[in-house]
């Protein structure tokens, strides 16, 4: 059987779990699966899949064993009875966590013999086995070269590099980005709508606004790069002055003015560090840490 279509076991059948040996089994994948409720395996044996009675079962039916649970508690609870199993084995950790978790979890794999790369899903359990759809993977480059066409069945594989952890903490920064946005969208949306305004419509221009937003980020990864931020398109200060239109038009309408004011106290603060003509990419030297001596 070639690599396109390598038998793989999927630990794990939540709604994620379920949806990643779904899309396994849709691109022609023998697929293994294995789950605490065996139950949760039903639609998924009726679609082709082979449900193992044990972990130790599940990890030596396939060369590469998909984990997606609820932490890595539960990842630990699962495997290390079966860690004897994963010897000359990949494990791919799709399970949420931190980068220190996936650093101890690559050296826990190594100790048993197996290859490892620690991955994050970048969607919800629908986009599953969607090409559009992020998953990022971090840690050994040849196990995701060799596994990379039947990841593919996925969603669309990004390598990170090397460092295990990282793919956890892009995982963080992409969530806490989408968090930030939505958020903005929800006090927008709020703010039109006390005008009567629907969602709906206003969404349409909130989301072309996003493309030339996209456009700032490009803009100025460069200056954060290199840690010089030319003020030659809006400069702090005007950012400042141009904040407090919202929070006005905001608060005379009612409207939570947490995360304005959030922003504007970290523009403040920028402008107070000398960054007031500076562009707002500046923002960047109060949000992290002091550069050590």
């Amino acid at each position: 059987m070639n690599a396109e279509h390598q038998a793989v076991t999927v630990i794990g059948l939540g709604s994620m779990g379920s949806a990643l040996a779904g899309a396994l089994l849709d691109r022609g994948h023998p697929t293994t699966v294995w789950n605490r409720s065996p139950d949760k395996a039903r639609p998924l044996v009726e679609r082709g899949a082979h449900l193992a009675a044990t972990p130790q079962e599940a990890i030596t039916a396939s060369p590469l064993t998909i984990a997606c649970v609820l932490d890595y508690e539960a990842l630990h609870t699962v495997l290390d009875p079966a860690a004897g199993d994963l010897a000359g084995r990949i494990l791919v950790n799709l399970t949420s966590g931190s980068p220190e978790q996936a650093h101890e979890a690559v050296k826990w794999a190594g100790s048993h013999g197996a290859g490892y790369l620690d991955g994050a899903i970048m969607t919800t359990p629908p986009g599953v086995g969607d090409p559009a759809m992020m998953f990022l993977y971090s840690g050994s480059q040849q196990v995701f070269e060799v596994h990379r066409p039947t990841l593919t069945a996925l969603g669309d594989p990004l390598y990170l590099g090397t460092d295990p952890g990282l793919a956890s903490l892009y995982d963080a920064a992409l969530l806490g980005l989408m968090w930030s946005t939505m958020t903005g969208w929800l006090h927008g949306t709020a703010l039109v709508g006390a005008e009567g305004t629907p969602a709906t419509d206003f969404t349409p221009v909130a989301t072309r606004w996003l493309t030339a937003v996209a456009g700032f980020l490009t803009t100025y990864a460069p200056q954060v790069d290199a840690g010089r931020y030319p003020g030659d398109d809006a400069t702090v200060d005007v950012q400042i002055a141009a904040i407090d239109h919202l929070i006005h038009a905001a608060a005379a309408r009612g409207i939570d003015n947490a995360l304005p004011e959030l922003l504007k106290a970290a523009m403040e603060k920028a402008g107070a560090a000398g960054h007031g003509q500076d562009s707002y990419a500046s923002l960047i030297e109060v949000l992290r840490p002091p550069a050590r001596d």
